[in-house]
């Protein structure tokens, strides 16, 4: 299960062009946007990466605006784990489970999955808050993540198991997002 003092959100990569050319692209927005918004409630830790940003352009600017205060950690590997900035922010949250949210479900998010795994984190994949340009990549990446140990979860499951109950300070807030 998910705990809410040992988990950082790791958004990957939504930017540009690319972005709009994912599987169910308004959907997958809405809920990686939702996800940012109940992540920021709870303050939970939020690693935001952005892949070659000068030739894929910047994140998209709905979810760039929930993530001003923060600042996007660039990579040029695949995985987030090739990118030293990336690992030593990681390892500044002290969180050990991580859920992933993002794309490519089948490139990055996938590399960056296998190497967190490796690396003896637990991963969790949001598989309502990844997507890839087509369903069959997606599916593949998500079945393959499963079989090496990821855990599948959807925005709204963990948002409300990572606050454990109604009494919940921020019940209210989190459960508003999602209705």
């Amino acid at each position: 299960m998910l705990n809410l003092d040992t988990t950082v959100l790791v958004v990957v990569d939504v930017q540009g062009k690319l972005a709009t050319l994912m599987h169910e692209h308004e959907s997958l927005f809405d809920n990686i946007v939702t996800m940012v918004k109940g992540a920021r409630l709870l303050n939970m830790p939020i690693l935001w990466l952005e892949q070659v940003p000068e030739k894929l352009g910047g994140t998209i600017p709905e979810l760039a605006d929930e993530l001003s205060d923060f600042s996007p950690v660039r990579k040029t590997s695949f995985s987030a784990c090739g990118e030293p900035a990336f690992m030593s922010a990681l390892e500044q949250t002290g969180s050990r489970q991580v859920l992933l949210a993002g794309i490519e479900t089948h490139i990055c998010v996938y590399q960056t999955a296998m190497d967190l795994l490796a690396g003896g984190y637990e991963v969790e994949v949001l598989v309502d808050a990844v997507s890839s340009r087509t369903l069959q990549s997606k599916e593949v990446a998500l079945d393959k993540m499963s079989a090496q140990g990821a855990d599948l979860t959807t925005v709204e499951m963990a948002l409300f198991e990572l606050m454990k109950s109604a009494d919940a300070p921020q019940f209210r807030d989190v459960a508003r997002l999602i209705k």
